[in-house]
């Protein structure tokens, strides 16, 4: 089965192409033969690999010759060799004389062939000699397509020939249609008996893979597919590679809902089934997955004999799949299928059956499946009260996500006229906007808030209040929650227990705008509060936390951390969720920012991240702990590490505050590695979340924004962007302010430098002052906070330098600061600058080659292009060698010795190159390790930059001559 988009690349076959090929060519001793038969259903790709194994061994010298079967049972003996033969004369040219003259021979004979002329055994023999004169030496193989329909006399064939019969070596690949080979069909002795063959195989060809069906899916619609749209092509198809095409096909098209082609495939191998197997193939589409064994019995209602064979029938077709929990349809595609071709009235039935069923279960708890099949049964009132316990029952579990669907559902029920009132609608708006505030719907939280809210007049304002500012703290609309969390202080009406909840709260709050001493007010103010209110573990750990963090920041950073330390086993005796998550959070964000201790705290994000992750808060906390994993892996030059972190936490496709942390840390990858596109993309995404937010990520992202400028030589927009950010002053980072300065600085020495813009005077004033203003304010910061912002303080200083001749000694200082406190990045940028300054001193050369030399290992190994890209061109200008010959050369000499040329990369580039290798594009290497195009030709060019080659073949031939065996 083929399908019609021809450009569609082959994926996720590529082991199975090189191992089939070697089965029938490569391993083949002279003179022996060998098989190969491809066992799969429908759709799955086996013709496609016949074609390109075929394709291969043609290259590879061998004579191969494609035939296939056709439904019509022993009309048309050999029919298959017949039309490979008539094939192969059609492509000979008058320069094949002899090979023409044999097959036209061999055709002869057919032709002159009669019913009973000769013994089946002399027939054979004929057709192996004349086999022996077309291949001329060379080994042959016959490619037989749909050998489910294969004739009697060519099973024959096969047999002669694969049992050596026949003076040939020949080689066999064939394709079979599983579903096909029922009952007493004879290609089933066949190839059991050829099984018994040391050089027979036959491989059942499994459906893609989820990553493979994405490529493929992608390759089709010309992009990658949103993840939404991926999850609905791999539920849909099962990996089912003529599915695939087609749904992409459709989306690529813009058509909604299954075309005429997959229908018909589909439809067509259910009713080839018997009559109670296509009952039950109904049933398990109608239920939810998977279908046990004792519920299926209950609704198709057969006899346990004949339930078991209509099971296998169904199995051996391929459209159930059979497992110890129970039946599962091999395509969830089918249920679409089959569902329009049920009246109304039997699908009701179906469901009433299923709904009965579970109900008369016994100790079992089937209430989210009771919930949808009283619903499909058209029963509102009996499916509302199941709904509402398959919420609870999953917020009992921590699957915030499965409670969110289940009040939504609840909701909808209650709605219906025939639901009646079994349950409070405001108590479901509350229940359902709280699940969708913990899963990370926070746009939907809000609107069931305000629901609620409209729907509840007499609902306490106070309590409404903090639970909005919670909904909007959450969706990145800081400024607003604020708000919100001081209306609820200034309630006379609320009671002490709910002030504790709302200066807790905004405290932790204040904490993530970067405003750390107002945090610590409020903290002291929570906690003082809290102690008059029984009950209030939760809102101590929120202040507990917020405090830690502010006194480790502003006073004592040991004292600070053991308070957060202390937070997080308070959360963790405590259990509730929400408290673990936020206390993990605080921890690891104070160790990898104000304390510098980065090793640590990517260990504790990392940890906490597969904590929360148990709590069923994935899509929320779970992300933000692995934004800040990512941003100590970049700090500490782990970039490929960083990618593949960001890369996972971006599958749980996060929303409001939880986005804006974890673009921003792949925006500083992606400013690192100059993908100029991606960087743009997350700094515009995170503008428009970031309305109304605070300076703790306001001034990043336009520090961000202007190193991307400085980079694309726009130093105008680069001093546009730092200078709106020195307005942003309710902040107490000075380590973020300190970053940003030096942007502006730099912007300010790179106009200098390139004399495409004019030096601002003004701007310079306005950073110089602000650069003071900084130091002021460190020098009573704890030594860990001080030590970071110094590092800042010696970039502006040497910055400054560049206006009026570079200064070296200022650029030592930096490397310096920046090696001691393992930051590998910038302690590069501040070599190059060294070198720079020294070479236009004209003094010291010897010294700049080695800073250079220096920064470009680091620059090369992080996968920094626009600074190794800078650092090139200034070695270029002052004729310095950026590899030093017998460095090189002893290194060089190192790896043979090893055996390990490929030593010099680092792990991703590794990836990169394996999959360079196997014949992927950029296009497709980036689609399988998630991350750009563009980023994928940046670690190509180094690869080859480090591997001293010029072509893709070049490095792939290096790189499967050091894989380990």
């Amino acid at each position: 089965m083929a399908s019609d988009v021809d450009g569609a690349p082959l994926v996720g076959r590529a082991d199975l192409v090189k191992a089939v090929r070697s089965a029938l060519l490569g391993a083949v001793a002279q003179g022996h033969t060998a098989a190969v038969f491809l066992s799969g259903e429908s759709g799955v790709g086996k013709s496609r690999l016949l074609r390109e194994v075929g394709a291969g061994l043609r290259d590879a010298g061998a004579l191969v010759l494609t035939g296939a079967c056709l439904d019509i049972g022993d009309a048309s003996p050999l029919h298959p060799l017949l039309q490979a033969l008539r094939r192969f004369d059609a492509e000979l040219t008058a320069s094949h004389a002899r090979t023409a003259s044999a097959v036209r021979g061999l055709l002869g004979m057919f032709a002159e062939e009669t019913a009973g002329s000769d013994s089946a055994g002399a027939l054979l023999e004929r057709v192996s000699r004349g086999l022996h004169l077309i291949a001329e030496g060379r080994p042959l193989v016959l490619v037989l397509d749909d050998l489910q329909w294969v004739d009697r006399s060519t099973r024959q064939l096969l047999l002669y020939l694969l049992a050596g019969l026949g003076d040939l070596q020949v080689s066999v690949l064939a394709a079979v249609r599983a579903e096909s080979l029922q009952g007493a069909h004879p290609l089933r002795r066949v190839l059991t008996e050829l099984r018994r063959l040391r050089t027979v195989q036959v491989i059942d060809l499994a459906p893609l893979d989820r990553a493979a069906t994405d490529q493929l899916a992608a390759a089709v619609v010309g992009r990658p597919l949103t993840p939404d749209a991926a999850d609905l092509v791999w539920q849909r198809s099962g990996g089912n590679p003529f599915v695939v095409e087609e749904l992409a096909r459709d989306l690529r098209d813009g058509r909604d809902g299954l075309s005429d082609n997959v229908r018909e495939i589909f439809l067509s191998r259910v009713d080839a089934l018997p009559q109670h197997a296509h009952s039950v193939v109904h049933a398990v589409a109608a239920g939810v997955e998977p279908v046990e064994h004792w519920l299926l019995a209950k609704v198709v209602r057969l006899p346990e004999d004949e339930l078991i064979e209509a099971v296998r029938a169904a199995v051996a077709h391929r459209l159930l799949v059979g497992a110890d929990d129970g039946y599962r349809l091999r395509h969830r595609l089918v249920a679409e299928v089959l569902e329009h071709e049920l009246l109304p009235a039997e699908r009701a039935a179906l469901h009433r059956r299923y709904a009965e069923a579970l109900t008369a279960a016994p100790d079992e708890l089937h209430q989210a499946r009771l919930a949808h099949h009283w619903r499909l049964a058209g029963e509102p009132a009996r499916a509302l009260p199941a709904a509402v316990a398959a919420a609870e029952e999953a917020e009992r579990l921590h699957g915030y996500a499965e409670a969110h669907r289940h009040w939504s559902a609840a909701l909808q029920l209650a709605d219906a006229p025939a639901a009646g009132a079994a349950v409070d609608r405001v108590t479901l708006l509350e229940r359902a906007a709280e699940a969708a505030h913990h899963c990370g719907e926070h746009a939907r939280a809000l609107a069931l808030l305000e629901e609620l809210a409209a729907s509840d007049a007499d609902r306490p304002a106070c309590a409404l209040h903090i639970r909005r500012a919670r909904y909007l703290a959450a969706a990145g609309r800081s400024a607003l929650a604020e708000a919100e969390y001081q209306r609820a202080l200034d309630n006379p009406d609320c009671t002490p227990g709910e002030r504790a909840t709302a200066a807790a709260h905004l405290a932790e709050l204040l904490l993530h705008l970067g405003r750390y001493a107002d945090a610590g007010r409020r903290a002291r103010e929570a906690l003082e509060l809290s102690a008059a209110v029984e009950g209030s573990t939760s809102e101590v750990v929120l202040a507990s936390a917020a405090l830690g963090f502010s006194e480790a920041y502003l006073e004592d950073p040991d004292s600070g951390l053991a308070a957060v330390r202390r937070a997080l086993e308070t959360a963790e005796r405590a259990g509730r969720p929400e408290d673990v998550a936020c206390a993990y959070l605080h921890l690891a964000e104070l160790l990898t920012g104000p304390l510098n201790i980065l090793e640590e705290g990517v260990v504790v994000a990392r940890r906490g991240a597969e904590r929360v992750a148990e709590l069923g808060l994935g899509r929320t906390y779970e992300t933000r702990l692995l934004a800040i994993a990512t941003n100590g892996l970049f700090r500490v030059g782990q970039w490929a590490e960083a990618e593949k972190v960001v890369a996972a936490a971006l599958r749980h496709r996060p929303s409001g505050a939880d986005a804006v942390e974890l673009l921003l840390a792949r925006c500083r990858l992606s400013v690192g590695y100059g993908d100029i596109e991606a960087a743009d993309r997350d700094l515009d995404a995170v503008a428009t979340v970031l309305a109304g937010g605070g300076a703790r990520h306001v001034i990043p992202l336009l520090t961000l924004r202007a190193g991307l400028a400085m980079w694309q030589g726009r130093h105008d927009l680069a001093r546009q962007a730092v200078q709106r950010g020195l307005t942003e002053s309710r902040s107490d980072d000075v380590t973020i302010l300190a970053a940003l300065v030096w942007h502006g600085l730099r912007a300010e020495a790179e106009a200098h430098a390139s004399r495409t813009v004019d030096v601002d005077p003004t701007a310079v004033r306005r950073l110089r002052e602000a650069a003071e203003r900084v130091a002021r304010k460190s020098a009573s910061a704890p030594p860990a906070v001080r030590n970071v912002v110094d590092a800042f303080l010696a970039l502006c200083a040497a910055e400054v330098s560049r206006l009026d001749g570079s200064d070296p000694e200022l650029w030592a200082r930096s490397v310096a600061e920046w090696d001691r406190r393992n930051h590998p990045y910038p302690a590069a940028y501040s070599r190059l600058r060294q070198a720079e300054a020294l070479l236009a001193r004209r003094s010291r050369s010897a010294t700049a080659g080695k800073l250079l030399r220096a920064a470009y290992q680091v620059a090369q190994g992080l996968g920094a292009v626009p600074l190794t890209s800078e650092i090139r061109t200034l070695a270029g200008r002052a004729r310095v060698s950026l590899e030093e010959r017998d460095t090189a050369s002893g290194a060089s000499a190192a790896a043979s010795c090893d055996g390990d040329e490929l030593a010099v990369l680092t792990a991703r580039e590794r990836e990169v190159l394996s999959a360079v290798a196997e014949g992927l594009t950029n296009k497709e290497i980036g689609q399988r390790l998630f991350i750009s195009e563009r980023t994928i030709g940046v670690h190509v060019s180094h690869i080859f930059d480090k591997l001293h080659v010029r072509t893709r073949v070049q490095a792939s031939a290096i790189f499967l001559r050091n894989r380990p065996a």
